[in-house]
């Protein structure tokens, strides 16, 4: 919850403009088929992404590795030392608690009252077994103590028990922050789901099993593994900012973030939900300060899934394609991307996201297609995708099917009906939800529909000229930067260097917003 291991701003440094740049990769069985294999190999696509991670002086100090699972259920039961429900009935994550014991039972008392607030049950805490041998000096010495939460549906309806799980994790960050208590040490659930769990850190890509025991474990078997090995682009690694999140690992970076934070935290206000009502409040802040772009990028992604939306539907939101240009595009196609855009702007950047929230699996790339995405499917149902190919061997005479993601394309991996769908088969299926383009002729109003004034506003010609002096405009000003602007409706263009002195250096009087 704080953002310790990390300096405060100061000269150049702003921890808001910290970015990823990294590999990313998954392997899925399209049925569902679950083994222990998908993991070791899911475990060896990240090693052999070593090369687009990073270390740090320490050869030990990786900048941060991670996979998502399907929860392991079978393993959990026989290693909990409690009895768990049935499959589906429980919610399980990996926590990163203080060191401090008294801040420590801090956050887990501020983590277990906020479950008892849902009307969810408390099962029990884990302690995580790890081995810290394998850690560099940087990463041992922010390590966190590692704890796993088990919580019961309770009386919460099934359909609602992510949802749930959402808001209770959330109302816990709300109180540890509030409360102070992690301070500068480290408060972070990894993730609180019934379908999946994160295993992460600040390690080296092939350490990440050697750390968590339970990765190596043979009881541990999933249909899905999604993985991440985390190069910091002028960043501090921490342990909290390793991928996968809660839902998403990404490769690049979004150029737009603080547009989307700011215009996130505007829309708060305004947020209503037909089932949350007043627990809409624990929403607040969507978007956690001093996170990653791709942090804040799975902050607002998590909340479009968890309150309704399907998880295709959420990332064609926020990473549309190029539709406005696309003369050619269906009209029912252009009328979700159009409706849309009027409640969520695009998170621009070159993006290679991926995403998993337990069934499917998403894969999107942004709509200037500057990262690399390649996949293949098998004759055995398998697909692999990764930021490239050769992170695992497959015999020719087994694929398929091999292709790239195209910009702006995404796919669609659905374990639970067994399918692998196309950008057009995922696009066709939005679209028809729903009469978009229809809404969008109704209703939607542009500037150009509005009615004239009556009488176009005059300025009090007396007082331009010393209004223009009053506010610092020049000859210069006038002749050359606001008549074009005036004529031809666009900044003049120019050729030659501009001489004139930053204001903090020049002996005129400058305007303040100078």
């Amino acid at each position: 919850m704080s953002n310790y291991g990390m300096p405060p701003a100061q000269g150049l440094y702003d921890g808001q403009h910290e970015h990823d740049a990294c590999g990313v990769g998954f392997l899925a069985n399209i049925k569902g088929a679950k083994s222990h294999g998908i993991i070791s190999r899911g475990i060896k696509i990240l090693c052999n992404l070593a090369h687009r991670g990073a270390t740090g002086a320490d050869p030990l100090d990786g900048d941060g590795a991670g996979i998502l699972i399907q929860i392991p259920d079978h393993l959990y039961r026989e290693v909990a030392g409690f009895d768990l429900p049935i499959t589906g009935d429980y919610g399980t994550g990996i926590v990163f608690l203080p060191s401090d014991a008294k801040l420590r039972q801090a956050c887990i008392q501020a983590f277990d009252a906020a479950v008892a607030d849902y009307d969810l049950n408390l099962i029990g805490w884990r302690d995580v077994p790890t081995d810290n041998t394998t850690l560099g000096g940087q990463a041992k010495q922010t390590e966190p103590v590692v704890r796993q939460i088990f919580v019961g549906r309770g009386t919460v309806a099934p359909k609602k028990f992510e949802a749930m799980l959402y808001l209770a994790r959330k109302r816990a960050e709300n109180l540890v922050r509030a409360q102070n208590h992690a301070r500068e040490h480290i408060f972070y659930v990894c993730s609180l789901s019934s379908r999946t769990i994160v295993y992460k850190g600040m390690f080296l890509p092939e350490t990440l099993h050697a750390y968590f025991k339970d990765l190596g474990d043979e009881r541990a078997v999933s249909a899905i593994a999604l993985v991440h090995s985390r190069y910091s682009t002028n960043t501090f690694p921490t342990w909290d900012l390793a991928h996968p999140f809660r839902l998403v690992a990404h490769n690049g970076e979004i150029n737009t973030l603080r547009g989307n934070i700011n215009r996130m935290r505007a829309r708060e206000a305004l947020f209503k939900h037909k089932d949350l009502g007043d627990a809409v409040s624990d929403l607040s802040p969507v978007i956690i300060e001093g996170g990653s772009d791709t942090a804040c990028f799975d902050n607002a992604l998590e909340m479009l899934v968890r309150t309704g939306r399907s998880l295709p539907h959420a990332l064609a939101m926020m990473i549309p394609e190029a539709w406005a240009s696309k003369a050619n595009l269906p009209r029912k196609l252009k009328g979700f991307f159009e409706y849309h855009a009027t409640m969520m702007e695009p998170w621009d950047g070159p993006a290679n996201m991926v995403a998993c929230d337990g069934t499917q699996v998403v894969a999107a790339l942004d709509r200037n297609g500057l990262r690399p995405a390649r996949y293949l499917v098998t004759a055995d149902g398998e697909v692999l995708y990764s930021s490239e190919m050769g992170v695992l061997d497959y015999p020719p005479e087994k694929i398929i099917r091999k292709g790239r993601l195209a910009p702006g394309k995404m796919l669609v991996i659905d374990t639970v009906k067994g399918v692998f769908l196309d950008d057009k088969e995922i696009k066709d299926g939005l679209a028809a939800a729903h009469d978009y383009a229809d809404w969008i002729d109704d209703f939607k109003i542009t500037l150009d529909q509005l009615p004239a004034p009556a009488q176009p506003p005059q300025p009090k010609h007396e007082q331009l000229r010393q209004q223009q002096q009053a506010f610092g405009y020049t000859v210069e000003d006038l002749k050359v930067i606001l008549a074009p602007m005036a004529t031809d409706g666009q900044e003049a263009v120019g050729s030659m260097g501009d001489d004139t002195p930053v204001a903090v250096l020049s002996n005129k009087a400058k305007p303040l917003y100078n």
